[in-house]
């Protein structure tokens, strides 16, 4: 696997060029570009961006394949394989003791076991991943709307991102900070092609690419399809999450908003 501060010096060449340009932020932006380090042109273009983009296409859905598109070999990237002990237990156990905890601004906090999300009703769809280190692959993914999940909870009206946190590590850290984490916007987190997904080609979720659950967010770039989902927060701001910038990689300088 490659290492991540090997991946953190390719990508951070690459924020420069097509991903902080096709980068940008949430309705209500200027709340959050507060919140980051950035200058007021980046977040400017962010802002523009974004906006650009949602008027161009909306809520339309991303392209779709056949079988016959599906990748051979789907690269597994960052993390292979989580090593925090409460992770390698759920593993040993088949995940059968795995909650997914789902909760922050929301009326009725849950936590669905893996049984539960696999007997609601699924959608399957066939995607391209694209990687920001400039690869592309496309794979059968089957897994629950996200949708549906948020409606057995009830996001409160002031809800405004949900946040993923992920069992994997990427960095060693006291305060927690090299821990994997990612955020959409409520848009995102409401559109049909945004999926907790538990299955992978027709086989359950392999561990390289996430098992037992990760998201699918369509339309946008591969770092913020998180692996290992634990817990699902409902926040109204990044303040009081980790670096407050929205995700691991967007701490450490990617642009938040990553739509393709």
């Amino acid at each position: 696997m490659t290492r991540p501060s090997k991946l953190f010096t390719r990508r951070k060449l690459l924020i420069g060029g097509g991903v902080a340009a096709g980068a940008a932020a949430v309705g209500g932006w200027e709340t959050l570009a507060r919140q980051r380090d950035g200058g007021p042109v980046i977040r400017s273009a962010e802002w523009l961006n974004y906006r650009v983009q949602r008027a161009l296409i909306g809520n339309r859905l991303a392209r779709e394949y056949g079988e016959e598109d599906i990748t051979r070999l789907f690269y597994v990237n960052g993390t292979s394989r989580p090593d925090t002990a409460e992770w390698v237990h759920l593993f040993q156990g088949d995940f059968s003791d795995w909650r997914l905890k789902v909760d922050g601004l929301v009326e009725r906090p849950q936590a669905f076991s893996l049984e539960q999300l696999r007997a609601m009703p699924s959608r399957t769809q066939i995607t391209r991943h694209d990687c920001v280190e400039g690869w592309s692959a496309i794979a059968k993914w089957t897994g629950v709307p996200l949708a549906r999940v948020l409606e057995m909870v009830r996001p409160k009206s002031n809800a405004r991102y949900a946040v993923f946190y992920c069992a994997d590590q990427l960095e060693q850290t006291f305060d927690g900070s090299g821990t994997y984490y990612e955020s959409i916007d409520m848009t995102d987190a409401f559109h049909p092609q945004t999926i907790l997904a538990y299955g992978m080609n027709d086989q359950a979720l392999p561990v390289g690419h996430g098992a037992p659950l990760r998201l699918r967010v369509e339309r946008q770039l591969g770092y913020k399809q998180a692996k290992y989902v634990m817990r699902i927060q409902l926040v109204d701001s990044f303040a009081d999450v980790w670096g407050g910038k929205g995700g691991y990689w967007e701490d450490r300088g990617y642009a938040w908003y990553a739509g393709i």
